[in-house]
């Protein structure tokens, strides 16, 4: 019995990937998107362009994060990274934006 076990040590092994993988997809996932946009924002011109990854925001006593944000002569771009699917609405006057992912929403305040 203990040597069947040994012998088939990768198996248990691609379980416990598995099961990590599927306790921390969402982590993992949002991690990828942010890396990769910002390795695709260090491909503009450093003359222009000033990029700002990860940043963290304290309002009245609230904090607020925020993926990358972009500054050049140009205007300035906040960049709210997302890997996975749904919608969300607001414009550059309101409060709030509303984020809708699959029927879950969620109001976001934005200053």
């Amino acid at each position: 019995m203990t040597n069947a076990f040994l012998e088939l040590w990768y198996l248990w092994l691609l379980v416990l990937v598995v099961f990590v993988y599927g306790l921390y997809k969402p982590k993992i996932k949002g991690i990828i998107g942010e890396k990769t946009i910002s390795a695709f924002l260090t491909r503009l011109d450093p003359t222009k362009y000033k990029v700002i990854n990860d940043l963290m925001l304290r309002v009245d006593g609230k904090t607020s994060q925020i993926d990358h944000v972009v500054v050049s002569n140009y205007g300035i771009f906040v960049i709210e990274t997302k890997n996975y699917r749904g919608w969300i609405y607001g414009d550059e006057y309101g409060e709030s934006w509303t984020q809708v992912i699959y029927k879950r929403k969620k109001n976001s305040l934005i200053r």
